[in-house]
């Protein structure tokens, strides 16, 4: 079904015969299909102004289902329902990849907009956005336009004369798609759980795939950033595979944000009286001191306060040490060294800042406490403003 163009919200189902360009290089990959060569540009307009809940093609002769993407900017936009974009085989291939696809959908007309609207836990952003970057600071790419009659028009050509294979009717459909692995929910209101009313969204500065950055709510500095999961996750020991990758992604990448400036950047993790992921990453300008000495300002300050604090061996993984449920706290250098304390009994909750505000690291003991440290809304802002534009240049989530 097509909506009129006043109240135009998107089509069921979208059938095109190329792919649409870019629509592989977020989520999971097909691995045969390059759409940065085959793919339609024209397509992607389509499929962006459409806004269809499925959409299948099958040029390409191969399977692919891709993770569902938003059609909504999460900061700016209100939410809109999920694209799940599927690719099918020729029918009959030697491979005997799927070539039928079996699936149950109401029409979006007879849904409630919160039944509609409701995000898989394993969405992902919009592949044909030129970067979540811009979407984040409400530039978003401008969809095809609608002319008064809803009418969207694209070109075949490069791909046409292709004889359409037989339907395959007679063929059993193959069973329904396995069902995506559902993120662990929040037992109450999160303030960091990305899609929460309660995140302080001003804050924001970058969004990735899997995780976002975010200015710290009273930072040790103008630059002290949050990296956190957009779904919810207690602690490193708990993420998902592709989540851990996206998190190194970033930290490789503050890394060289922080360099850039004449710093170099700490970070800690605290799973002790928190229920949300945030890797507190704090730089420290590299004339303040070595990397040594934040290491000996840590082992020393944790000896003073009786508290066991372990090197662990270069490579190893915090998942090898401890079990998910298990409160810790560990620092991070930006040599890739790592202090671990398994916490049994109490820890003080601001260890950590304690540490890299004393006079051996930043020499800012007034700010251990980041209830001490809140400033305006608008000062916030403008701070936020300031590190997105530096970041730029740094930004992975960038497209091409």
């Amino acid at each position: 079904m097509l909506w009129s163009t006043s109240q135009f919200k998107g089509v069921d189902i979208l059938l095109t015969s190329p792919w649409p360009k870019y629509v592989g290089n977020f989520g999971n990959s097909s691995g045969e299909v390059d759409t940065k060569k085959c793919g339609s540009a024209l397509i992607s307009s389509l499929a962006t102004g459409l806004k269809p809940r499925y959409h299948f093609a099958a040029l390409e002769k191969t399977y692919y289902e891709r993770l569902p993407y938003r059609n909504h900017i999460i900061l700016q936009e209100n939410a809109q329902h999920a694209t799940r974009f599927i690719a099918l085989a020729n029918v009959g291939n030697p491979e005997k990849k799927k070539y039928l696809y079996a699936f149950s959908i109401v029409p979006m007309k007879l849904m409630n907009v919160a039944e509609l609207v409701k995000q898989p836990p394993d969405v992902t952003e919009n592949p044909y956005r030129k970067s979540v970057k811009e979407a984040s600071l409400g530039k978003q790419i401008p969809a095809p336009e609608e002319d008064s009659a809803c009418q969207f028009f694209f070109d075949l050509n490069e791909k046409q004369g292709r004889k359409r294979s037989s339907t395959g009717r007679d063929s059993k459909p193959s069973p329904h798609p396995k069902q995506p692995r559902k993120l662990p929910q929040p037992p109450g209101p999160c303030w960091f759980c990305l899609a929460s009313p309660e995140v302080e969204k001003h804050l924001v500065v970058n969004i990735g795939t899997h995780c976002y950055l975010a200015l710290a709510k009273g930072g040790l500095s103008d630059d002290h950033v949050l990296i956190l999961p957009i779904g919810h996750y207690q602690s490193v020991v708990e993420l998902s595979a592709e989540v851990v990758e996206e998190v190194e992604q970033y930290k490789a990448t503050l890394r060289r944000f922080f360099k850039s400036q004449g710093k170099r950047c700490v970070l800690f993790e605290r799973n002790y009286k928190s229920h949300h992921l945030q890797l507190q990453v704090i730089p420290v300008p590299l004339s303040r001191c070595a990397t040594d000495d934040i290491k000996d300002a840590f082992i020393t300050q944790a000896q003073e306060q009786q508290i066991e604090l372990l090197e662990i061996p270069e490579h190893s993984d915090i998942k090898q040490i401890a079990q998910p449920g298990a409160a810790y706290f560990y620092v991070e250098l930006d040599t890739g060294e790592k202090l671990f304390h398994r916490i049994k009994k109490n820890f003080p909750l601001q260890f950590g800042r304690e540490v890299l505000a004393s006079e051996a690291i930043l020499n800012i003991p007034d700010k251990s406490d980041w209830r001490q440290c809140q400033i305006s809304k608008e000062e916030e802002e403008t701070l936020a403003r300031r590190f997105r534009k530096d970041f730029e240049p740094f930004d992975f989530t960038l497209g091409d």
